[in-house]
């Protein structure tokens, strides 16, 4: 609702306000009612527009649907995105830092095409053709839900007060913008999110005009309908990704400004009505948004009940209530002899383990690790400092005490933790850890062997943290789950720790335990999960974790997807910060294969207009605030006064959605600017729905056939920047010079080198065929065969080589540079991201075949598959989860009775590597 017309501030001078028409001031209305609104109901709109309305719905599903089957492979984050879907579908669990409902969603549409979530979408351009993905069907749901994006923005359009052709221009302007239709056409998050933000910009749009009309169509059929269809606009947005929460935060602030005009109306709005109208509203934008936000929530618990790559980042609670992690009951009370588990408090909550693996520094002792998977390895028997006594003296061996009455351990205990499957004792002394050597830190190893009886360094004292444990008796003594405790090594005095550093290869990449002598509290906290005793009969009482409900687990796990999203400040290859959107400065590079690619970039003609509409809009408001100061009665002006509210509310939902990115120390790319540039398109439009149909610049109100001209003009022009970076959209064949002549600035750093030289090179090398796609052997030339190039390889990777009868002419040895999408880089380039970037070192073996006339027949390249470009956004590998197997040929330290433990460990880890690894901590972003 516009606000009411303000004062001048001198009524010394009698200003005529600023108009392009010869309007008369109108009488201000007795009511909230806003002066010069229309009744625009969507509802009701003429035929005419109707019909105009279903030929640019057919042009955009033509526009998005255009050979939506290409790339018939793998692009960009569908690698993770798409992987969700096989998780939902397998009900494996995930943690990913969006919230569920565009995933679910996508989920569907697969599944309702035949997906059985076997495929894993592991790699940027693995074949979907093989396997018989319906990746079609999976990529049909943005791209439609794209195109409801155009119907949405006409009818806002025309909600807002705007002519028909101004409402025809907006939908085409999204129609033809690159970045939107590229974003739309794959197994990406955008899409949906547009849609339910475009969605709910109508919805409030409409509300606001029946709001406006005054008390007569309050609290009606409309009025309710559309304030509802806003609360659940609000929860679908934010339901996709936490942008929506600009949204919301746009929808706020402009009910606040209702409700403030409302307590000013003391003639029709009685305390009591304005408490009707502030709880509708609550009702509907806060009540409504939450409920339909914890209901996905609870879908997506109900789909994903089985334990997957991402329950390590959640609680022991958490964990347990997921198929197969849940655990029986154990006896509470722990005691001397009993065999227990240790559990880290913090970083994932790994299990203190240990395996007959040797140190290859400091004391080559055993090696102690954390490890966040159940295994007989972390299991650990409680020894006394002394052996118990029996009738003829001490009795010998760490299994003593199962026979006498149980001693339970009370805080302050002095212990020994005796490894069962390796005889050897938990250990420390003053030598440095192998990888954090830190004065503080000392080693923690396990030493001795059966029979042995240790010595001092064995022993350690358990401290209770009383504020920690759950429980009096918890506080007092050593119990199952509820105590929290620390274990001080006696003759040091260093605390047992672990924290966020993995050790190297020749420990399984499994987290590091140390003794600290300065550890913070969390790191060094412990609890002890399993139990067990043979004195500890049936009728022990006995303890579990306790179940956290439906409540307790999504509170946990909106603050671990806060956690996950807060740590991601990494650089990135194709990251950007805000300043640079506006501009449209770069893109994002999302695929590239056989000389064709994708890569995100808007359409500048729009791009750069629609900037250019909030830049206006700045300066009118500047000007009007001066105007203003200086006596001017511009706001007596209904259509001036309607300008600036209805435009400015544009502008505060771009500047919602633009802002407060420049808060934000994570990884930000372009496609972030998304729902910022829908609110500065529906600027756009409004701002020349003004200025040719409203105020009439120019006597352009008057000649209505100019300003239609105006827009097919614009319009051809968007049309035409469309054209040319269109391949860039779809993956078309292109040519190096039609590539070189539309790429306006270096900082767009698409390849051009990547196209062929002319249009025909296409159908003469036809694309990979999906055998080489599925293996990662590079393709080969039609004519190689006949040359003797043997392509029989089955290895995955392998170069195929030149057969015997072919003669290797030279062999050579180079460094390139490339970044992560095989693009090669110059020296210029490689030093301006020096210090930016971290480098990997990949080995390839190229061969080069020519026939007798020294002319070149093929190529072949190892490894010559793209891989996905790291991703922030989903969800991250736990710092203790293994990264591999652990049989994988490399060179390890010497072990003792080794052979059983590594075919053990070795079943272990290749079982997890069966499973879809989430991406690494702090390593993978992009939306």
């Amino acid at each position: 609702m516009a606000p009411k017309a303000g004062q001048g501030r001198s009524n010394e001078r009698n200003i005529q306000p600023f108009t392009g028409t010869k309007n008369t001031v109108q009488a201000k209305s007795s009511d909230y009612t806003s002066h010069g609104v229309k009744d625009n109901d969507i509802f009701l709109l003429p035929g005419s527009d109707l019909q105009l309305l279903g030929v640019l719905i057919m042009v955009a599903a033509i526009v998005r649907l255009f050979r939506i089957y290409q790339p018939s492979s793998v692009v960009f984050d569908e690698v993770h995105f798409g992987g969700f879907a096989s998780k939902y579908i397998k009900g494996k669990f995930f943690m990913d830092v969006h919230p569920p409902l565009a995933k679910l969603l996508i989920t569907l549409s697969g599944w309702l095409a035949g997906f059985d979530g076997d495929f894993d979408f592991k790699d940027i351009g693995k074949d979907y053709l093989e396997p018989g993905v319906p990746y079609v069907a999976m990529r049909l749901l943005p791209a439609l839900m794209g195109v409801m994006t155009v119907p949405t923005i006409f009818l806002t359009l025309k909600a807002a007060g705007c002519h028909t052709m101004t409402a025809a221009m907006g939908a085409g302007l999204i129609i033809f913008e690159n970045g939107l239709l590229t974003q739309s056409r794959l197994i990406l998050l955008d899409s949906p999110l547009m849609s339910f933000t475009a969605f709910t910009a109508l919805a409030w749009t409409c509300f606001t005009n029946q709001h406006e009309q005054g008390p007569s169509k309050a609290f009606d059929a409309n009025w309710w309908f559309w304030l509802v269809a806003t609360g659940l606009g609000l929860g679908a947005t934010v339901s996709v990704k936490w942008v929506g929460l600009f949204a919301i935060a746009w929808v706020g602030t402009l009910t606040a400004l209702q409700l403030w005009v409302l307590l000013g109306d003391t003639k029709t709005v009685t305390p009591r009505l304005w408490f009707k109208h502030f709880f509708a509203r609550a009702f509907c934008l806060i009540v409504i948004p939450i409920a339909f936000y914890m209901v996905l929530f609870a879908i997506h618990f109900v789909c994903l009940v089985n334990p997957g790559d991402g329950d390590g980042f959640m609680s022991s609670e958490f964990q347990a209530t997921l198929n197969s992690k849940g655990m029986q009951d154990v006896p509470v009370d722990v005691a001397l002899g009993s065999r227990i588990s240790m559990r880290h408090h913090a970083t994932q909550g790994g299990y203190l383990h240990s395996h007959n693996h040797m140190y290859p520094t400091g004391s080559k002792q055993q090696q102690i690790t954390l490890y966040p998977h159940k295994d007989e390895n972390n299991v650990w028997l409680l020894e006394n400092q002394t052996q118990p006594e029996g009738l003829s003296g001490p009795i010998i061996g760490p299994k003593a005490w199962d026979a006498i009455d149980p001693v339970l351990i009370r805080d302050g205990h002095l212990l020994k933790l005796y490894h069962l499957t390796t005889d050897r004792r938990l250990h420390s002394h003053d030598v440095r850890p192998p990888v954090t050597e830190a004065d503080w830190q000392n080693e923690v190893s396990a030493y001795g062997y059966e029979g042995f009886e240790g010595d001092a360094n064995d022993l350690f004292r358990v401290e209770i943290v009383k504020s920690m444990s759950d429980g009096v008796e918890a506080k007092i003594r050593l119990r199952t789950i509820q105590t929290k405790f620390r274990l001080i090594h006696v003759m040091t005095g260093c605390a047992l720790f672990s924290h966020k550093v993995k050790l190297p290869d020749w420990a399984y990449e499994q987290q590091e335990v140390t003794c600290a002598k300065q550890g913070t509290l969390p790191n060094s906290i412990w609890y002890v999960e399993q139990n067990e005793h043979p004195m500890l009969g049936t009728d022990a009482e006995k303890v579990n974790y306790r179940n956290p409900g439906f409540l307790g687990k999504f509170w946990e796990l909106q603050k671990v997807m806060w956690k996950t999203n807060a740590g991601l400040v990494e650089s990135h290859a194709w990251d950007s910060r805000p300043p640079s959107w506006p501009i449209l400065r770069r893109g994002i590079n999302f695929w590239g294969k056989d000389h064709r690619q994708i890569y995100l970039i808007g359409n500048p003609v729009i791009w750069w207009s629609s900037t250019a509409a909030i830049a206006i809009y700045f300066v009118f408001k500047g000007l009007s605030i001066i105007r203003w100061q200086r006596g001017y009665k511009d706001y007596e002006s209904f259509e001036f006064k309607r300008f600036d509210y209805e435009i400015g509310t544009s502008v505060l939902g771009w500047a919602f959605h633009y802002f407060p990115f420049y808060l934000m120390q994570r990884q930000l790319f372009l496609h972030h600017y998304f729902p910022a540039l829908y609110f500065a398109i529906l600027t756009l439009c409004q701002i020349y729905d003004y200025g040719t149909n409203r105020i009439g610049v120019m006597g352009l109100r008057q000649r209505p056939a100019i300003g239609k001209a105006g827009i097919m003009a614009f319009l051809a022009m968007s049309i035409v920047a469309f054209t040319l970076y269109a391949p860039l959209s779809y993956g078309n064949p292109w040519t190096q010079e039609a590539c070189k002549k539309v790429k306006l600035f270096d900082t767009w750093d698409w390849d051009c080198n990547t196209f062929h030289n002319n249009l025909g090179q296409y159908s003469a090398s036809p694309p990979i065929a999906a055998a080489a796609e599925k293996t990662g052997a590079p393709a080969i030339d039609v004519g190689a065969k006949q040359a003797g190039v043997q392509q029989e390889s089955s290895e995955p990777g392998v170069t195929p080589q030149a057969s015997a009868d072919i003669s290797i002419l030279s062999q050579e040895e180079r460094i390139e540079y490339r970044d992560q999408d095989g693009n090669l880089l110059d020296g210029e380039q490689v030093k301006s991201l020096e210090g930016k970037v971290s480098f990997s070192t990949r080995y390839e073996t190229r061969t080069r075949v020519v026939d007798a006339e020294g002319n070149e027949i093929g190529e072949g390249s190892a490894g010559a598959e793209g891989y996905a470009p790291p991703h922030p956004d989903v969800d991250r590998e736990p710092e203790t989860a293994p990264n591999g197997s652990e049989d994988d040929g490399r060179e390890y330290p010497a072990t003792a009775l080794l052979k059983d433990d590594l075919k053990k460990e070795k079943s272990i880890e290749e079982d997890l590597d069966k499973k879809a690894k989430p991406a690494r901590e702090g390593s993978e972003a992009t939306t």
